[in-house]
């Protein structure tokens, strides 16, 4: 039998807010909350922005007053809102008013006193180039300063400002720092908020990383992760291409925090210390859903019985906001002004997938989930959020433009529909389904990507599909993207409510929508089936992933374990929501339980213990076995 992969916890933190529990899915659609929901999710958000602490088993403001719960919303409420989603880029990443640069500039000689041109200066000796140009001449001054004279140009850069076009971005919520949460030691931010998204992720599962790891051999666990850009912060790639060229040194992290395979390696060595499968696939915008692809084919195939799949990105810098803006593919200031007609841009409505827009809106977060095997899932009670029966990935074909679409979404849709449709049958699909689009917010995403769509509704006869948009609300996080739809997916089947796309008041008229519902507003659904998970990305990176609800994960689970194997994991499954609901509340005041183990269990390699028949090694429960089968045994 095929292994389920199951989802049984997810972590992580976007402009929203945090992943688990749904806090940052309660963010988008706070205004449809219930009066407890919604005053729960002010609480997180307080305590994650650090507008509130808890002290001495009371909430106190940042000035020591004690605030009550239900007077959160009346005090922070605005503040709240404010610092959350799509907004202008704050300064801690950088000014988007006055944009640091270096700027050319030629300097001309100029006749001095005996009537010959010079350009002529005074520094320090220690200062000059290393060759001194030829031309230069030099004259030793007192105190080892020098005179200069140049009798050509010289061409200078010198430190200027401009006005960055580009001003909005989904940012993480304003005053969550990552970087004070642990001992975070000159790490990039990319890597800071795996750590917290990889720790979430955990903690809500119910189970310490220690149960898990008792149930399985230490081989039988898997973790799959990646950025896209690296880590661009001076801290990461940032800092290797920019230190020189400021006047500083290269560090010696700069190159290896900022390789892409950071994120999988900070959960292995810092948070899991695992030694099993490691895993990590750049897919531009569909990198969330690529490894998940692998993770999901491992656990079918027993190679590995738990997952930790996701993806980290902090895209946020002038280079990145340059280079994407460059390609016309960010809304700048002149392009929301001219679709308003106003003249001051909307920075909560910069992303408006499916509606008159002029670019997408880049994003930051981290988004991981954990999976494990259906056996598994049942031996330990784990709380099921949903399934993963297949992600499909497919290419475009050749291409003109290495950024245009192309076909490869086509074939991923139609593959994950169908999947669906021979799981659960033709009715969950055409009644119980929806989409969680790539939604980029650009002029030709909103044609192509629902002609796709279209065309796969009249193929299966769907009308009025449900579309979400959840980058409307976050940007576009690059690496963790369709990680942000996982989390949006998942807080559907909990809430039945179909987040809108409420930054437009009305979908394009070029928009194929004849049988799907785009709606502007969030609105109050039936319990769903199937939510399809798309990602369309740079260079033919496109990715679909069909995601099973929680109800129809345990039906499938009664149908194949049996009624009594069922029972059984209900009464575990009791200790295990007390187990959540703890962390939940502690995580609402802020209190996220950090997994960071600096050195902590270093595995001595004299304390391994080989035989032919496995290999036993310190901190671990069980043995690794070595495979007994010859694969190829009607070759030999």
């Amino acid at each position: 039998m095929t292994a389920l992969p199951l989802i049984v916890g997810m972590g992580g933190v976007n402009a929203a807010g945090r992943t688990s529990f749904h806090q940052g899915f309660r963010r988008i659609i706070i205004d449809s909350l219930n009066n407890e929901a919604r005053q729960e999710t002010f609480l997180g958000l307080a305590s994650l922005m650090k507008l509130i602490s808890i002290e001495n088993g009371q909430l106190v403001d940042q000035a020591g007053d004690v605030v009550a719960k239900q007077d959160i919303e009346s005090r922070f409420g605005q503040q709240i809102l404010d610092g959350t989603l799509i907004r202008k880029i704050e300064k801690n990443h950088f000014d988007v008013d006055a944009t640091p640069w270096h700027q050319k500039m030629t300097l001309s000689p100029k006749q001095n006193d005996e009537g010959t041109p010079s350009i002529t200066f005074e520094t320090k000796r220690k200062e000059l180039p290393s060759p001194l140009p030829r031309t230069w001449q030099v004259t030793e001054l007192d105190n080892g300063r020098v005179s200069v004279d140049i009798p050509g140009d010289i061409e200078i850069k010198h430190n200027a400002y401009r006005d960055n076009p580009i001003k909005a971005a989904g940012q993480l919520p304003t005053g969550f720092e990552p970087a004070k949460l642990y001992n975070s030691r000159y790490q990039p931010r990319g890597l800071q908020t795996t750590i917290f998204g990889a720790s979430d992720a955990i903690h809500s599962t119910g189970f310490a990383w220690s149960e898990i790891m008792s149930k399985i051999s230490p081989d039988q666990v898997g973790t799959y992760s990646a950025s896209v850009v690296g880590q661009m912060q001076s801290e990461g790639l940032g800092g290797l291409v920019r230190s020189r060229l400021e006047g500083g040194r290269v560090s010696t992290k700069n190159l290896a925090l900022g390789l892409n395979t950071m994120s999988t390696d900070f959960i292995n060595a810092y948070v899991t210390g695992s030694v099993g499968t490691t895993f990590t696939s750049s897919g531009a915008c569909a990198t969330f859903l690529y490894n998940l692809r692998t993770a999901v084919q491992d656990i079918q195939a027993g190679r590995v019985r738990v997952a930790i799949v996701g993806s980290a990105e902090s895209p946020i810098t002038p280079e990145v906001v340059e280079g994407f803006g460059n390609m016309s593919a960010l809304a700048n200031e002149e392009g929301l002004k001219k679709l308003d007609g106003t003249d001051t841009a909307d920075h909560r409505r910069t992303s408006r997938p499916f509606g008159d827009n002029c670019g997408f809106t880049i994003g930051e977060g981290a988004q991981f989930v954990v999976l494990m095997d259906d056996k598994l899932t049942l031996e330990l009670g784990a709380k099921v959020l949903g399934s993963v029966p297949d992600v499909f990935v497919n290419a475009d074909g050749i291409k003109k433009s290495i950024t245009a679409p192309g076909p490869g979404n086509y074939i991923t849709m139609a593959k994950s529909v169908a999947l669906a449709k021979n799981i659960l049958g033709e009715q969950a699909v055409k009644e119980r389904s929806f989409i969680l689009a790539h939604g980029s917010s650009t002029p030709q995403n909103r044609v192509t990507e629902s002609h796709i769509y279209h065309r796969i509704a009249e193929t299966f006869s769907i009308e009025n599909w449900p579309v979400a948009a959840p980058k409307a609300f976050v940007g576009h996080t690059i690496g963790p993207a369709s990680g942000d739809q996982m989390a949006v997916a998942l807080g559907v089947f909990a809430h039945n409510i179909m987040p809108g796309v409420t930054t437009i008041d009305k979908v394009a008229a070029d928009v194929y929508d004849e049988h799907l519902n785009i709606a502007t507003q969030h609105w109050q659904c039936s319990p769903m089936d199937i939510a399809f998970i798309n990602s369309k990305g740079f260079g033919g990176n496109n990715a679909t992933a069909p995601v099973l609800s929680p109800l129809v994960s345990l039906a499938m689970l009664e149908k194949r374990h049996g009624s009594q194997a069922m029972a059984a994991y209900r009464e575990k499954l009791v200790e295990v929501e007390l187990a959540q609901q703890r962390y939940q509340q502690r995580a609402d005041l802020g209190q996220f339980d950090i997994i960071y183990k600096f050195g902590d269990g270093i595995i001595d390699d004299s304390g391994l213990d080989i035989t032919t028949e496995g290999l036993a090694m310190p901190g671990f429960e069980h043995l690794i076995e070595f495979t007994k089968e010859n694969p190829f045994d009607d070759m030999c």
